[in-house]
């Protein structure tokens, strides 16, 4: 009878506990610069790129970790309060872990550490109401205690130790990029954006990035890469106003001006006055914009974006990480971090 009673707090321990493993190894995949648990093209890396993945600019698999031990906490506890306290926190807990499991499903993307997550939460939620509705306490005796704790340090403990202590392989660089690392050399990261400055997802990334680059730009070298759709209409005079400015020295003031013009600006008049706006000399910039070397650069860029393998616009590379399709400022600034961390 008595093992019965008891029967909840050894399932809660251990659903804690394989909610820790699961959370430390997510943690790992989202703070280190290339996946050591995860599949790096399957669901966990879709899920990653959420806005959900760092509310904040917190990685959630820390506040998972947080909140597993405040339940197990609670559940350490013996207590009218603490019985309380532990029903309002296994009841959060749920709450957020079914709306993480059902944006997976609305995605399609399935991360198995996610689900261990979710699912253990969703478990401890029930522990928690049995215990509140019989007024169950924890086993007495320090030896209890001390265990149950020693085994959710090490269900955290070993995969943290083990991701951050293993050693990555080297990333698949495509030759263009690995070639653009080489020329900025140690001790800043290099970012390739594989742009067009018509294309909507590009202006909405630009709009995330920009601020995040101006803030680190001495721990960054910028290498944009014009690829014109010929879906869109003004993209070329853009690219070719984008390279002219480059070549002119006002390449970034451009570069903000053509992504947050108005599309219908984005005319060869228009880039005129975007160039006098930023202070370039119109007479060299024409110069330049009917020069056929500006054409055979972005002929060049559009080799380069075939040869990386691009699949879509935007394209970003941090260092080795690519990053495809319109971005969250909460990802672009952590992958950021982490390549600025890893130098």
């Amino acid at each position: 009878m008595r093992m019965r009673k008891q029967l909840w707090f050894w399932l809660t321990i251990l659903l804690a506990a394989a909610a820790l493993v699961a959370s430390a190894a997510l943690l790992v995949d989202y703070v280190r610069p290339a996946p050591v648990f995860c599949d790096g093209a399957g669901g966990c890396a879709r899920v990653k790129l959420t806005p959900l993945a760092r509310p904040f600019g917190i990685p959630t698999p820390s506040i998972g970790i947080a909140g597993v031990l405040a339940l197990a906490l609670a559940a350490l506890l013996p207590g009218v309060r603490a019985r309380v306290a532990h029903a309002a926190l296994a009841t959060g807990a749920a709450l957020v872990a079914i709306t993480l499991l059902g944006v997976q499903l609305w995605m399609g993307a399935f991360c198995p550490f996610c689900a261990v997550v979710d699912v253990s939460a969703i478990g401890l939620f029930v522990l928690a109401m049995v215990r509140w509705q019989r007024g169950l306490d924890p086993p007495p005796g320090a030896r209890v205690a001390i265990g149950s704790v020693a085994l959710l340090v090490v269900a955290a403990g070993v995969p943290l130790a083990i991701g951050f202590g293993r050693r990555l392989p080297p990333l698949d660089i495509p030759g263009a990029i690995a070639e653009e690392m080489r020329r900025t050399g140690k001790g800043k990261v290099t970012v390739v954006d594989f742009a067009d400055f018509e294309c909507p997802y590009c202006r909405s990334t630009h709009g995330a990035l920009a601020p995040l680059l101006e803030s680190r730009r001495a721990k960054l070298r910028l290498v944009r890469v014009h690829v014109p759709l010929r879906i869109h209409r003004h993209a070329l005079d853009a690219a070719k106003a984008g390279c002219c400015a480059e070549n002119l020295g006002k390449g970034p003031e451009m570069a903000d001006a053509l992504f947050t013009a108005p599309v219908e600006e984005l005319t060869p008049d228009g880039c005129e006055k975007l160039a006098a706006k930023v202070g370039l000399d119109l007479e060299r910039f024409r110069a330049c914009v009917g020069d056929p070397a500006t054409q055979a650069r972005i002929d060049r860029d559009r080799e380069t974006y075939r040869a990386a393998k691009c699949n879509g616009l935007p394209t970003i590379f941090v260092d080795g990480v690519r990053l495809e399709g319109a971005q969250e400022r909460e990802t672009l600034e952590a992958t950021l971090d982490a390549a600025i961390g890893a130098l």
